[in-house]
């Protein structure tokens, strides 16, 4: 799938207008139909199939949570809710391109900014449970699963639900990761999907119970692991290019220790540096073809590789230094590439510059919980997303940039700092 793009200069970006904010529209039935009936395409090769429980006491609109693998999350959705009308909360580069926006809102897509507060989402979404009468579905890990475990949730999630004050859905998959996870250059597996779908809280259990224990529950309900129920269920992935693109997520050498010389391709994870070498397995496991297996587990390796930033952000010698193709999404006509530019990431934030000096935002590690980083987005490339609701900033990286570390490196300064761990110059510099 690709994405509008325009070459235009920073100056001509910042001076157009920016899109007016308009309220939620209710699905049209018509066209919700003609979306689950193209999605059988997608889901039949998967066998497609869910469960539910206590989904009767989920009566009238209600708020949807479910966990984010793959593209194929939105037709399981669709699949799951038919016919209750929802909208879907989702990022806005979703809008970019023609007609598009008018198509998003018309099946009922709420736009919203990746990883940047938004407080009229939430007028949003209370618009569209209490004045259309529409369930509402939103992903709160806000990005793709990396290595097919949870990702991050906002803390205090159980505030907005109070405030929202309708049931609760999760809507948890099983096999949509594995058949096509971020990594793998989105080549696509031969695996059985399924979903689940349950009540996870009623409007009375919400009110009897305290924002932590409600956060509790979340935590347990995407506390899932991929590769660990392939293993339980003994599903093996056969496809000769299942190791393609691992080096995305394991970056670094758990032998050497070596980052940016790693290659997945085949079945085969290959340190250029130290000569070592994994085979991933059909069931998912990694075995070193000569001497020890340092993680068998590749969410293992992910997590230590989390553990690396953080250590070398108490020791003061985390950066990320690179030059960056930027983008720039202001409206939903198009991304707007502005030109070259150089990306600086270390205990103090980010500093974007560029543009022969026109270009220059930098951001608090304060200023948000996570980062949205991806791979091969939108077949332009690995992409590090930051900005504010007026203006978001793509920024692809020149050369081997491990865009996961930059991620495990937003998450880790978020919990130091807002943890007292760390602190700022100025406290109260989020952002400019």
């Amino acid at each position: 799938m690709k994405i509008k793009t325009k070459q235009l200069s920073y100056e001509q970006v910042m001076a157009l207008p920016r899109p007016k904010p308009r309220k939620p529209l209710r699905p049209n039935i018509i066209l919700r139909t003609v979306l689950r009936i193209a999605s059988i395409w997608d889901l039949f090769p998967t066998r497609f199939s869910y469960t539910e429980s206590r989904m009767e006491l989920a009566q009238g609109p209600c708020l949807v949570l479910m966990n984010h693998s793959s593209f194929i999350d939105l037709e399981i959705a669709q699949k799951v809710l038919y016919p209750r009308p929802v909208n879907i909360v989702c990022t806005s580069d979703g809008f970019v391109g023609f007609g598009k926006a008018l198509l998003m809102r018309l099946i009922g897509c709420i736009p919203t900014q990746k990883f940047v507060t938004d407080v009229s989402l939430i007028g949003d979404m209370r618009y569209a449970l209490e004045e259309l009468g529409d369930s509402v579905l939103m992903y709160p890990e806000a990005s793709y699963s990396f290595d097919g475990c949870a990702t991050p949730l906002p803390r205090k999630l159980g505030v907005l639900l109070k405030k929202l004050n309708v049931p609760v859905v999760t809507i948890i998959t099983a096999g949509a990761f594995s058949r096509d996870p971020l990594y793998n250059c989105l080549q696509k597996r031969k695996i059985k999907v399924s979903a689940h779908a349950t009540c996870l809280l009623t409007k009375e259990e919400l009110k009897e119970k305290s924002v932590a224990e409600i956060d509790a529950l979340l935590d347990e309900a995407f506390s899932f692991d991929n590769f660990r129920w392939q293993q339980e269920n003994n599903i093996e992935i056969k496809e000769p290019f299942r190791a393609d693109g691992l080096h995305r997520i394991l970056y670094k050498c758990a032998h050497c220790g070596t980052e940016g010389e790693m290659q997945g391709k085949g079945t085969t994870l290959t340190c250029h540096h130290c000569g070592k070498q994994y085979e991933l397995t059909p069931l998912g496991r990694l075995e070193a073809k000569d001497g020890e297996t340092e993680f068998p587990h590749i969410p293992d390796w992910f997590k230590w590789e989390r553990e690396q930033v953080k250590q070398e952000i108490m020791d003061g010698k985390y950066l990320l230094d690179t030059d960056v193709e930027i983008g720039m999404l202001v409206d939903y006509k198009a991304i707007y590439m502005v030109g070259n530019g150089h990306l600086t990431h270390d205990n103090l934030g980010f500093r974007l510059t560029g543009c022969d000096g026109k270009l220059e935002y930098t951001q608090s590690p304060t200023a948000c919980y996570g980062l949205y980083s991806d791979y091969y987005w939108y077949e332009i490339g690995d992409v590090i997303c930051f900005g504010n609701r007026d203006r978001l900033y793509y920024c692809f990286p020149k050369g081997e940039t491990p865009v996961a570390k930059t991620r495990f490196a937003a998450e880790e300064l978020y919990k130091l700092y807002k943890s007292r761990v760390l602190t700022l110059p100025k406290d109260d510099a989020e952002q400019k």
